[in-house]
């Protein structure tokens, strides 16, 4: 009894701290969305590559797609967000799939308060119903959404709120929140949830009816968060907060990771397929003007789901809408092959020479043999 207590007040302060209050989420007029459709993210497969550490450097030859961030319940043209574009890289390693999140704004942090400091979420398609509009999109409320009157209009969430996160330090899934059976993160706010709507959505694990008691329900993420502007780069500590004067000019950098399959048997996790294709979108809450943002104030890379195609191989190709890429890994390849060929013509002409020899080479019978 005193477990499922503590599992729902956690989860009801998590809730109240992530999003703040349900009618936030309330839209005022009619929607209307016109996406890029040709936009994509390509997670490219490339082993041993990045360390979640929160530095980008290992992250300089990857494929980028670069957004601007827009009013997600009002995107319009006007009203895009003033710090910076969104630049949003991801691989895999045939395990876990890897994201990178910049943004550029200047820093901004208020320790201990979430709404006073930059946040970020993906959000992935679960069910074949779930629209990116209304996280999901069930049309049930809060009393009546349940796993049976919503089916088929999962997402999945991974929410990061640094207030209470180290910049350099991992968070994200530990041994106490998921022995608990449930997809928080007690320190440094890095859940993992799932919705069917914005007045339907719980941790892992969790549900209207509260803890689920499935040990496969638990947080599978791993998060880290830094800013460009900080001149410390072998770690903070609590004690240096707040790390860096507020409003130095500079990026936002978010580095998240997850196993591309997980344990989970409640249809609260997306699973990644190589080879395949899901639909995912980011958002991210700013402090705009030290006022604290809340939970619907957020911006988007898009008004609709974006494609992230998980490559079977390392070949490198260009992503629709507005991309970068590096050529030194096809370079590499090339050079590889060029070495190939070089020692494949050698043997050739070796082989040959030792054939062509051994034909002029005299015979010589025995007996003179044995008159040496």
């Amino acid at each position: 009894m005193v477990r499922v207590l503590f599992v729902v007040l956690v989860f009801a302060s998590l809730g109240s701290f992530l999003f703040g209050r349900v009618d936030s989420h309330e839209e005022s007029g009619q929607w209307s969305c016109e996406s890029n459709s040709e936009i994509r993210v390509e997670a490219e497969f490339r082993p041993g590559v990045v360390t979640l550490d929160g530095h980008a450097d290992e992250w300089k030859d990857i494929d980028y797609s670069l957004f601007r961030l827009l009013p997600a319940l009002d995107p319009d043209d006007d009203k895009e967000f003033k710090g910076g574009k969104m630049t949003v890289k991801s691989l895999h390693d045939g395990h876990d799939i890897f994201f990178l999140v910049q943004v550029d704004s200047d820093y901004a942090y208020s320790k201990g308060e979430g709404n006073k400091c930059p946040s970020v979420a993906l959000m992935f398609q679960i069910g074949e119903d779930a629209t990116y509009h209304r996280m999901g999109g069930c049309t049930q409320d809060s009393t009546s959404c349940t796993n049976k009157s919503c089916k088929g209009h999962e997402v999945d969430i991974m929410h990061f709120s640094i207030g209470n996160a180290i910049p350099g330090r991992l968070y994200g899934g530990n041994p106490l929140d998921n022995g608990e059976g449930n997809g928080g993160d007690r320190f440094g706010h890095l859940v993992d949830l799932y919705s069917w709507n914005p007045h339907c959505r719980y941790l892992d694990g969790t549900s209207p009816s509260g803890p689920a008691n499935d040990s496969s329900a638990q947080n599978d993420w791993k998060g880290v968060w830094w800013h460009s502007s900080f001149t410390v780069h072998s770690g903070f500590v609590e004690d240096e907060s707040p790390y860096a004067e507020d409003g130095k000019k500079g990026t936002y950098i978010f580095e998240f990771s997850r196993p591309l399959r997980t344990m989970d048997h409640l249809q609260q996790d997306v699973q990644f397929t190589i080879g395949a294709t899901s639909m995912m979108s980011v958002a991210f809450w700013y402090p705009e003007n030290g006022q604290p943002w809340h939970g619907s104030g957020h911006y988007s890379i898009s008004c609709d789901w974006v494609p992230i195609d998980i490559s079977i191989s390392s070949s490198l190709h260009g992503i629709s809408g507005s991309t970068g890429s590096s050529t030194s890994w096809s370079i590499a390849s090339a050079f590889s092959l060029v070495l190939s060929v070089a020692a494949l013509c050698v043997s050739v002409f070796v082989t040959y020479r030792v054939f062509n020899n051994s034909n002029n080479v005299p015979f010589t019978p025995m007996v003179s043999m044995n008159n040496l």
